[in-house]
């Protein structure tokens, strides 16, 4: 069974798997690096990682158009049910969960998740994904460096998507020190280039993981997909 992965630029990623289709962390309208609207954006499963505008996103609109099912952490998934989202699902992070789509658990994270309301958004996390086809894919979202990425490496990960950008999460330099924590087969930079806040050269850095890591790195454009 083939999963694609797409990159929407920031931390937006589409994931078609098993015949679902999911988008983590829908951020679209007012993405400068999105390269279509959230009115298009298709989707049985949004999974937000914590509260902050530019990963909540485009959720609510979407999940109401389209009728997904909201997956997050039980202070934000709670919060989606009062904005008017029929179906949403908590947990916390350790926990997991076999969706149709696979068997999630949320992880640590260390940034903040307060909610554009200024409401409680609970604890940021990331997700680690095992496929129906028993492919573990890890989505570091927003976070810095730590220590754990060591025990989670120890799944023995086909994928990890960690950010790069510097400034609100991990910078080039401890994002290859996570690459060296989680020994991926493949890895994905995201969460850089959105605005010159953030800017990295992602060549360069995929050189630096080529060069020091057996892990191989691929470079994504927004808009650009890949398949595993």
């Amino acid at each position: 069974m083939t999963s694609q992965l797409t990159w929407h630029g920031h931390a937006t990623l589409g994931l078609e798997t098993g015949g679902y289709r999911l988008v983590i962390d829908p951020f679209f309208n007012g993405n400068p690096a999105a390269t279509l609207p959230a009115e298009k954006v298709e989707a049985d499963f949004l999974l937000v990682s914590h509260g902050h505008g530019d990963h909540v996103g485009d959720a609510v609109h979407i999940a109401q158009r389209t009728g997904a099912t909201i997956i997050s952490n039980f202070e934000i998934a709670s919060w989606f049910a009062k904005q008017g989202v029929e179906k949403t699902h908590g947990q916390h992070i350790g926990g997991g969960f076999k969706h149709p789509f696979g068997y999630l658990k949320l992880t640590q994270a260390l940034h903040g998740s307060s909610l554009p309301d200024g409401s409680n958004g609970g604890n940021p996390c990331g997700f680690l994904l095992t496929t129906q086809d028993g492919k573990k894919l890890y989505f570091a979202q927003d976070t810095g460096l730590f220590g754990d990425m060591k025990l989670i490496g120890e799944e023995g990960l086909n994928l990890a998507v960690i950010p790069i950008g510097d400034n609100y999460t991990m910078g080039p330099d401890d994002a290859l020190r996570a690459v060296k924590l989680l020994a991926p087969k493949v890895v994905i930079p995201i969460h850089y280039n959105t605005w010159g806040l953030i800017a990295q050269d992602g060549q360069a850095w995929a050189a630096r993981v080529a060069q020091e890591t057996g892990t191989k790195a691929v470079i994504l454009k927004p808009g650009d997909s890949f398949s595993l």
